[in-house]
This record gives structure tokens, sequence and C-alpha cells, in this order.
């Protein structure tokens, strides 16, 4: 089974901000999530492939993704983890395994979490502007086209 978990923080008034950016990325690729209490997680589930959005804030996403992890014993090379990048140009994005931005409180945790760097990672460039900040008008276009080619990419991989 793979585990797709895109990053960002829960609540309506952080809804497409750049921080979110992958609860966007995996409202365009699956439908049907609901809320998971046992992993306090929103969830939509396929025959093999599981689309998690936690609902702990970025600073805690860890606590959910080793909840999942432990509980469907996932091998970490099915494990895709897609979230914002200071680092990346609006328009770019980096498919990566073990090696992420140098700073990402939500990455740190996960990798705190599951006590290794050996998970996927999908980078997706906000460039260096306020993470909770929305998207421009002249920015979604861009970030929409990103979106599009990241969810292409991570499917022939699955």
């Amino acid at each position: 089974m793979k585990v797709i978990v895109g990053l960002g923080n829960p609540g309506q008034e952080y809804e497409n901000t750049r921080h979110s950016v992958g609860f966007v990325v995996l409202d365009k690729l699956g439908t049907g999530f609901r809320y998971e209490k046992k992993f306090n997680s929103e969830v939509a589930k396929t025959d093999s492939i599981l689309l998690i959005k936690p609902q702990t804030f970025m600073n805690n996403s860890g606590e959910a993704v080793q909840k999942i992890v432990n509980f469907y014993k996932i091998d970490l090379q099915d494990l895709y983890v897609i979230h914002d990048d200071l680092d990346i140009r609006l328009g770019e994005y980096k498919i990566q395994f073990g090696k992420g931005p140098k700073v990402h409180n939500g990455v740190s945790s996960i990798e705190q979490a599951l006590g290794t760097k050996d998970f996927w990672r999908v980078r997706i460039g906000i460039d260096n502007k306020d993470v909770l900040g929305k998207f421009l008008p002249e920015e979604k276009g861009i970030i929409e086209g990103v979106i599009d080619e990241i969810n292409a990419a991570v499917a022939e991989r699955l």
C-alpha cells in the first residue's frame, strides 16, 4: 500500500495558504476524505493508496504519520510527503528520497516520529514568502499547473 501525505494546517483560515499546499494537492488527487479520529487525519482510501491530511497542525504532523505507518505497516519506500518549500521557486518542484529542505517543521516532525529521513518528499516551490499567506491571483495558475505535473509524476511512481 502507498501512502501520500499532504502537509498543511487544518481550519478555514489556513485553506489555500502556501504552507497548506500539500492539502491542495491531495484535494485535486482524490475525493471522499473522511476524518478518522484514531489517526487525527482526514483520510481517503482506494485499494492500494491512502491519501492523508493530518489534522495535527504542521509542526506535529509526525504524530499522525507515525500512527498510520505503524497501523498499516507501511514500508517507508511507499511513503510520500507533499509539502511547501521556501527554497524552491514558485512553479518548480522536486521529488526526492531521504532529502528535504534545510528547515521545515512538519517534515522534521515526521523524521523525528519515524526515526528516519528515508521516505519520499515532494517539495513544492512557494518562493521565499509568507508561508501563511495565500497565493496571489497571478500565482494561482502557476501553482495549478505545478499541481497537475506533480500528480502525474507521483501517479507514475505508484
